[in-house]
């Protein structure tokens, strides 16, 4: 009687337990619902920003008052004149954030007929945006004299940013192309839109121009606007085929171990490409890893140094880029152990000094495309060049291009776990103002017409 007893106790406070538990994890996930709603309408408030300001850019009716917040600003983003400052308020900056306001309501009525909480939380944004629309009738009415975060003058601490919009990302807006960098907090749009980037005039310099990828990289980049600039070690000038014709190429003939002579051509350049390598395939000699670390990962290196050297001021932090190949071999084998350790060595060089360098760096993980040095390539050096531009237009600053689909999961997780390990136990130099143009601490390999080499003279994997 006892042992039944107990057991029928038991079991009413076992079902009680079972439906407390089950409030429980329903007012969480109530909860964490109210709290994405309240999220969202934020996200929406700047979807709604970013998209009429792309409109002002091509819509008539808004064109003319947005064109007067253009001409606001010099281009250390001071203000050209107070009182057209205030003006542009009422015209641009107040009618933008009354637009976020009235599209978020429609969502307050809907959402709060289900649930008032959730039309609650949906009015987040609505008081989000109405912050905006108070702060430019205060500065339009002279009571603010502080602009909004992204305008403010002075040095540029960091270059333009990937996920939200810092002074650098914005300031390309107004001086680099009027026609992308629309966005205002969150990047977002012009990342689904490839406006994170623009390419039109921009002097981009790729090494290894004289093979596959090089050249197929010099034509996209020329049919995006900007100006190429065949780095080579051949003797013979580059030539591309667009529509059907052959243009020359701006050639420039350089040897692995003389990057120093680079260095004046480089204060005019805006994206350098780092695309040249050398692959031993099996050998392991003493000369093979010689020539394997100078080409491919100590002649990058202090080509990228030397690019770093030519960031001064705002214009350069917020438009200069380094885009480095360091191929899949960073993440899975390439079945040749010289290529594969030399090119991990640049991968983590430039994990290390991108945590504090001075302008964006692109790191471009591909793998094999075919060529006449790599007959048994599944891709072609033609598609992997219009997916590399794609992705950098997208602001992707690791742009992996492979058919191997563990890549994908792999190198994220590799460059997270390094970039973390590098950040903890590593700590940034403070900026010197040497500008000598062969770095200290690592030699210049000798001069080797044999075995220096760029991606169109030796077989790459």
């Amino acid at each position: 009687m006892f042992s039944v007893n107990v057991s029928g106790d038991d079991k009413p406070k076992s079902s009680l337990a079972t439906a407390s538990e089950s409030m429980d994890v329903s007012s969480v996930s109530h909860w964490i619902g109210v709290g994405a709603v309240a999220l969202a309408s934020i996200l929406w408030a700047e979807i709604v920003r970013d998209v009429r300001h792309w409109l002002a850019h091509r819509w008539p009716w808004l064109m003319p008052k947005h064109i007067l917040h253009h001409r606001l600003f010099r281009p250390d983003l001071s203000v050209v004149d107070a009182q057209l400052y205030r003006e542009s308020q009422w015209h641009h900056d107040v009618p933008e954030a009354a637009t976020m306001i009235l599209a978020g309501i429609p969502w307050v009525v809907v959402l709060g007929q289900g649930s008032l909480l959730y039309g609650l939380a949906a009015t987040v944004g609505v008081v989000y945006s109405a912050s905006f629309w108070v702060a430019g009738m205060l500065r339009g009415w002279g009571l603010a004299l502080q602009t909004d975060i992204t305008h403010q003058p002075g040095p540029f601490p960091v270059p333009p940013s990937q996920w939200h919009v810092n002074r650098a990302y914005h300031w390309r807006h107004h001086f680099d192309d009027t026609n992308a960098y629309f966005c205002g907090t969150l990047t977002l749009v012009d990342r689904l839109m490839g406006t994170s980037l623009s390419l039109k005039g921009k002097r981009v310099a790729v090494t290894g121009a004289s093979g596959t990828l090089g050249r197929a990289l010099l034509k996209h980049f020329h049919q995006q606007g900007a100006k190429v600039i065949a780095l080579s070690s051949h003797s013979d000038s580059v030539h591309i085929e667009v529509d059907g014709q052959i243009q020359p190429v701006e050639t420039v003939r350089w040897q692995v171990g003389q990057e120093g002579s680079l260095a004046e051509l480089l204060e005019r350049v805006d994206i350098l490409v780092l695309n040249h390598g050398l692959n031993v395939h099996r050998q392991r000699d003493p000369e093979s890893v010689r020539q394997s670390y100078a080409v491919n990962t100590f002649s990058s290196w202090r080509l990228m140094e030397l690019f770093f050297q030519t960031v001064r001021g705002n214009p350069e932090m917020a438009t200069k880029e380094v885009w480095v190949n360091t191929s899949e071999a960073e993440a899975s084998p390439a079945f040749s152990p010289l290529y594969e350790l030399s090119k991990r060595a640049l991968g983590d060089l430039v994990t290390l000094r991108r945590l504090d360098a001075p302008c964006v760096v692109r790191k471009l993980i591909l793998g094999p495309f075919k060529s006449q040095l790599n007959p048994i390539g599944v891709m072609s050096g033609d598609w992997v060049a219009a997916q590399i531009l794609a992705q950098a237009k997208r602001d992707c600053r690791n742009i992996i291009v492979t058919i191997n689909p563990l890549t994908y999961l792999l190198f994220p997780l590799k460059e997270l776990a390094v970039s973390t390990y590098f950040r903890l136990f590593s700590r940034r130099s403070p900026r010197t103002p040497s500008r000598e143009r062969e770095q200290p601490g690592i030699p210049a390999p000798n001069p080797d017409p044999a075995g220096g080499a760029e991606s169109g003279d030796l077989p790459l994997v």
